[in-house]
């Protein structure tokens, strides 16, 4: 074995995962193929409410190919549950949530266009369509409601008997009291209304899933495009289909993306399995694009209304949030926290302000339903925080980037105890923002503006600062908020009789690399070459009991893990290195894989401790265990809490309304960085999405009829490559105290701040037209529009 030739984190080594990648060779749902394996297909409602008064099957049943079709009743008569939500919210006053059931399968009613009706398995794909389009459903019409404001209106029909009102929740957080204070006392206040627009995260693969069942071993094996198989794996043996926990195997190969769309449990994964058992046979299902539109989870989706009570120097005392927050037809794992405790509780942000209150109202439509989507709260969040300190610097004719260092948190104060829940760590917002300054090169936009103007374009330079929560996270803190699960992660390190490393880790990648960075700290730490390192992730049959990958967790929670196994190991090896070398264990340094005595020459390699680790003739047994391996559950103690600037600067075309992006550029803080390389890449991909959402995406439904209207990629309009400029990055690094790794998280930063900078660039190129307001997306029509409107004001 060879040793480490020198420090790897902090180094930009390229992802070992992509040499498969890359070359065709990576395994995901599509590529595998079973002896036998069946097809299905979803039969989805084509209305947004209706009353089902019967199904005809036989027709379809009878068409060749077609093996098995399922209904609500099938499921109801073999006792499936409904798909379960992760996350309960109770207001001050102790009233809990509206939490209606979600079948597997609609029974007596559809509640949104896509909600499954029926499932079909057939020999093929193309047999099961023709038995989808066979199927006889009597649906009965009954009103529906797509949008927020309308949903709580008098008028709007209601969607769920349990739901007076459609809403799910009316909860607040924060002193209602101090705020009316601060208002009642302002010099002046800012109010703006916001719109923050419904998306799909639209990874590269599509949602798919494939059961298997063993009938010799009473054993089922599910493969599914999913962040957390350990879950899915709890949520089928509990919640829905009764499974023994035990009898349940769930893989989570290669997966193309997820964003945090694929967090959930779905229920197709409960079909497959449900079906593999029937049939004897594997059953696989795979969404087309089209299909994943109307079944995925969309995200997003708030109307709010933001107010800052401001004195004469522009320093905010007083900030009050009201969000609509669109539920969708039914409650995902985790969408009762997205508005409320990911949402809520980061106001407010970097600001010192101390007076916040923050009320959420979530509600329920006759739509897709909504939960996380990368940054999950955070980047409603921070768009409406941002917007409202442009607007205020606007009103009370201040710089935009003095309003803020008057109003961020001195770096001398932290660690600081937020208003509402956080306790930050450690930050330098003032020193960033000044990075940010001379990253932007803010000094040299008015020559850059009045070269545009020449040639009849209207720039603008727009920027948001944020500081989030992400590193999910203390257990304790999230039962005690609605969390109904452990937040913990966990990490094994096995040293093989020969030296090679294999590490199991429960965080679960799609993208991340995740097979380079654990790989780099395990060689740092044990001094092994980062080619004989495995990382193993995505299989339960395999890694002990794990939560998955959202939120920025990895490297915070499962890295930390695998950093307390690392360590664990290091000192069984000096244990076992000081009988080698007859030495008292204390004496024994360990650095670059090797553990030296003391003030001699003497020396044992970690390959040579290994190797004795399962040879063990030279230490006692009974003293110390035979083998090399070590597990560790890590529950972190409190979030990690990552900030930074980002700015992007556009030009406008007035007549047509277009939008260039000229440039991006982001200044962070994530802490220590283990590999920039994938940072950065993290980053690109954030700000690719943020500036997707802000210029062209957004899920819309027809009021009439309850449809989805841009449910194909010719209508939801996504980022191209010509539509991204080269992006600037910059970092400080104020290491986190929360974790052993140092590590804040990277990966929801792009999204969190991306679509504020963008629309702060948009209405500055517009300021000189007088235009205040502009909703994302900011489409061409909207600024073409925003800026006709202006002309005829005067």
């Amino acid at each position: 074995m060879t040793e480490s030739a020198g420090r790897l984190v902090g180094q930009p080594i390229r992802r070992k995962e992509d040499r498969r990648f890359v070359t065709g060779e990576g395994r995901y749902l599509a590529d595998l193929a079973l002896p036998a394996m069946a097809q299905a297909q979803v039969l989805r409602s084509p209305y947004a409410h209706a009353r089902i008064r019967a199904i005809d099957t036989a027709a379809a049943a009878a068409l060749p190919g077609v093996l098995l079709i399922l209904t609500s009743a099938d499921l109801e008569a073999a006792q499936v549950g409904g798909l379960p939500c992760g996350w309960g919210v109770t207001t001050r006053d102790g009233i809990r949530m509206a939490e209606p059931p979600h079948p597997v399968l609609a029974a007596e009613r559809v509640r949104h266009v896509g909600d499954p009706v029926a499932f079909v398995v057939a020999e093929t794909p193309e047999a099961a369509l023709d038995a989808l389009e066979a199927i006889e459903v009597d649906y009965e019409p009954l009103p529906h409601v797509v949008g927020l404001e309308a949903a709580v209106g008098p008028a709007a029909p209601r969607i769920w008997p349990e739901a007076p009102g459609n809403l799910c929740y009316d909860w607040d957080v924060g002193d209602a009291a101090a705020v009316e204070a601060a208002f009642a006392g302002a010099h002046h206040v800012t109010t703006v209304k916001l719109v923050n627009n419904r998306v799909h995260a639209s990874p590269m693969e599509t949602r798919g899933t494939l059961g298997h069942y063993d009938s010799s071993s009473d054993r089922y094996t599910l493969w599914t495009s999913n962040q957390n198989p350990h879950v899915i794996r709890v949520l089928l043996a509990a919640s829905t289909l009764g499974i023994s926990e035990e009898k349940l195997r769930v893989v989570a190969p290669d997966v193309g993306g997820g964003f945090g769309m694929k967090i959930y449990h779905y229920a197709e994964e409960v079909l497959v399995l449900f079906a593999a058992r029937r049939l004897r046979r594997p059953v696989r299902w795979i969404a087309t694009r089209a299909e994943g539109y109307l079944s995925d989870t969309h995200a997003r989706d708030h109307v709010t209304t933001v107010s800052a009570a401001l004195d004469a120097e522009g320093v905010m005392q007083g900030l009050r949030v009201d969000t609509l927050a669109n539920m969708g037809a039914y409650l995902s794992t985790f969408a009762p926290a997205i508005p409320s405790f990911f949402y809520a509780y980061p106001f407010p942000g970097a600001y010192r302000v101390r007076a916040v209150h923050c009320r959420v109202r979530a509600v329920f439509t006759n739509t897709v339903p909504v939960d996380a989507y990368r940054g999950a709260g955070r980047p409603e969040c921070t768009y409406a925080l941002e917007r409202l300190m442009d607007a205020a610097a606007r009103e009370l004719g201040l710089d935009r980037l003095e309003i803020r260092r008057r109003n961020l948190i001195p770096a001398e104060a932290f660690p600081y105890k937020t208003p509402l829940l956080w306790t930050y760590d450690v930050a330098e917002p003032h020193r960033l923002l000044e990075r940010a300054e001379t990253v932007g090169d803010f000094a040299g936009f008015a020559a850059r503006r009045e070269e545009s103007r020449a040639r009849g374009r209207l720039r603008g330079l727009g920027f948001a600062f944020y500081m989030e929560s992400c590193g999910m996270g203390p257990s304790k803190m999230l039962n005690r908020e609605g969390c109904r699960g452990g937040q913990f992660e966990v990490g094994t390190v096995r040293v093989n009789p020969t030296g090679t490393v294999t590490v199991l880790t429960g965080s679960h990648s799609h993208g991340q690399g995740h097979e380079t960075v654990f790989a780099q700290i395990a060689a740092d730490a044990l001094g092994v070459d980062f080619e004989r390192i495995e990382v193993v992730h995505g299989d339960t049959d395999r890694i002990p009991y794990g939560i998955g990958t959202y939120g920025s967790r990895s490297l915070a929670v499962g890295g930390s893990a695998l950093k307390l196994s690392l360590d664990k190991v290091i000192e069984k090896g000096r244990r076992i290195a000081a009988h080698l070398l007859e030495c008292d264990p204390a004496d024994l340094a360990f650095e670059q894989g090797r553990y030296q005595v003391a003030g001699t020459d003497r020396s044992a390699g970690f390959a040579e401790v290994a190797a004795a680790a399962y040879n063990p003739v030279a230490f006692p047994p009974d003293e110390i265990e035979p083998g090399l391996e070590e597990t560790s559950y890590f529950d972190p103690p409190d979030f990690t809490f990552p900030y930074g600037c980002h700015l992007c600067e556009v030009e406008v075309d007035p007549e047509t309304g277009r939008t260039e992006v000229l440039a991006l550029a982001a200044v962070d803080d994530f802490g220590v960085q283990v590999n920039p390389m994938i940072v950065a890449g993290q980053i690109h991909g954030g700000l690719a999405q943020g500036v997707g959402q802000a210029l062209f995406e957004q899920c819309v439904f027809d009021e009439a009829s309850g449809q989805l209207v841009t449910g194909t990629l010719l209508d939801y309009a996504l980022p191209r490559a010509a539509d991204l400029p080269p992006m600037r990055l910059d970092s400080l690094e104020t290491p986190c105290r929360n974790n052993p790794l140092g590590v804040k998280g990277c990966g929801e930063a792009g999204a969190i701040a991306g679509p504020a900078a963008l629309v702060s660039a948009v209405l500055h190129a517009l300021e000189p037209l007088g235009v205040t307001r502009i909703d994302m997306p900011v489409t061409a029509e909207k600024v073409w529009r925003a800026c006709r409107e202006a002309a005829e004001q005067g």
